[in-house]
């Protein structure tokens, strides 16, 4: 559904695919929940985990920052976390206020088994795109993202 606002034909443009964006991406989302391939996590969770799983363990800044989730947030998505037994902190013994977030042995083997199955939903649902037609949009992505210019 395109926009009803009445303003310049930049404007239209812009939220006409401002929406297409949204919806493309909110609908991709909820198939890839429907494929059940995250292991009953949230996608924040499974981010956490991803993130941990991929580059080692890192302060929550860190991962907050990689996942551009909020620091709160992250804070309530670790603790969920850590009363499942996925991951651990630490503190630093040498700076206490620095602490290492880590996958236990449990965190290891969850995301370790359900990766894969996420990535081949992911890639399942992209493949309504050509290869080339994705290698465009990720630069169109990361141009959005950036906010770069041509």
């Amino acid at each position: 559904m395109p926009t009803h606002y009445q303003g310049s034909p930049r404007e239209v443009l812009a939220l006409d695919t401002f929406i297409k964006l949204t919806r493309a991406v909110d609908s991709l989302t909820a198939r890839l929940h429907q494929h059940g391939s995250m292991g009953g996590l949230t996608l924040s969770q499974f981010g956490v985990l991803e993130t941990l799983y991929h580059l080692g363990p890192m302060c929550q800044s860190q991962i907050s920052s990689k996942l551009l989730l909020s620091t709160g947030n992250i804070t309530l998505v670790i603790d969920n976390l850590e009363k499942r037994g996925l991951v651990q902190r630490q503190r630093d013994s040498q700076d206490r206020r620095y602490i290492t977030v880590s996958l236990t042995e449990a965190g290891q083997a969850l995301i370790a088994q359900v990766f894969p199955l996420h990535a081949a939903a992911i890639a399942e649902e992209i493949s309504v795109l050509e290869p080339g037609e994705q290698e465009a949009l990720g630069q169109l992505c990361r141009k959005l993202g950036r906010k770069e210019n041509s």
